[in-house]
């Protein structure tokens, strides 16, 4: 029995990839000595836009600024978070990405900017270096939970502003790998059931309860995670769109009857980011995506619900 597909992932922002280089090292992919084909990726960003409208996934196009090299990661911009209103349309919010580095910090007033214009409101949990740091690249719905990767990019004390922010329960992982920074390196959600999942990513209480959390994982290998990329993927429907496919986890997906779509975006590797970083999802739903609680609520491994 097939389960039931994400509701979520059928819509995206991208940025425009014309200002993409690397200009400092802020992971350990990223060497300034070691520069990207403009044209290359160019093409290659375009071939992952088409992939997307191909498969039924409208792509917004967020203009890029010259002074923000890294802004074509559109993921780490902001968490969109739709809030249902049952006596009208709802409303559009997002919740703005405060980035670590204060290289990136230049990305997020050109990115409210581009949000608010198309009716988002916006929100912070920090600005401006002051406040907990949250990059958008860590948070994940699932299972009616947001989950929330924390330790490099994301402070803990973020989870707690997210969930009195959407009035959610957030569960928080902590990662611990250098080049799984960002949750969306070690954690793909594929549907209601199975997800990839790479425990070495994070400590060994973090990894238990991701693993308790996904009925049925498939269990990525260190190698396959940062080798591949194919954990920072997209999923449509019951497509999935991946940098690459190591054979042992097509199999999988095939198996548990997924079509692989592999788009190549070997440039933007080298910026440390890949097919879940060049794109932002523009349809999670609180109430559908994300089950709405009473107050919010954080649950940590090793600590009890707050």
């Amino acid at each position: 029995m097939t389960s039931a597909t994400l509701e979520w992932g059928r819509q995206y922002a991208m940025v425009d990839p014309s200002h993409f280089r690397i200009e400092y090292a802020i992971n350990p992919f990223m060497d300034p000595a070691v520069q990207p084909d403009p044209g290359r990726a160019r093409a290659q960003w375009e071939e992952l836009a088409a992939t997307l409208r191909a498969l039924g996934a409208p792509v917004e196009e967020i203009p890029a600024r010259p002074e923000a090299p890294d802004m074509v990661y559109a993921m780490n911009l902001g968490l969109v978070a739709l809030r249902p209103d049952w006596s009208g349309p709802g409303r559009r919010s997002v919740v703005m990405s405060h980035m670590r580095f204060p290289q990136r910090r230049v990305e997020t007033p050109a990115a409210r900017r581009w949000f608010e214009s198309r009716g988002f409101a916006a929100t912070y949990v920090g600005r401006d270096g002051v406040g907990a740091h949250f990059e958008s690249g860590d948070a994940f719905p699932y299972r009616g939970e947001l989950v929330v990767g924390y330790g490099p990019r994301t402070d803990e004390l973020a989870l707690k502003h997210l969930a009195d922010d959407l009035g959610v329960q957030v569960q928080g992982v902590r990662l611990v790998h250098p080049a799984m920074y960002h949750l969306d390196l070690a954690f793909c959600p594929l549907d209601d059931d199975h997800a990839l999942v790479c425990p070495s990513a994070f400590d060994d209480a973090s990894a238990a309860a991701l693993l308790k959390l996904v009925p049925k994982p498939v269990i990525l290998s260190e190698e396959e995670a940062i080798g591949s990329w194919c954990a920072n993927s997209v999923v449509v429907g019951r497509t999935v769109v991946m940098p690459s496919c190591p054979r042992r986890v097509r199999n999988w997906l095939e198996t548990l009857g997924f079509e692989v779509v592999v788009v190549d975006v070997s440039e933007f590797h080298l910026g440390g980011g890949s097919i879940r970083c060049l794109t932002n999802p523009l349809d999670i739903t609180l109430g559908r995506d994300l089950d709405i609680v009473s107050g919010g609520r954080v649950v940590v491994p090793g600590a009890a619900a707050a």
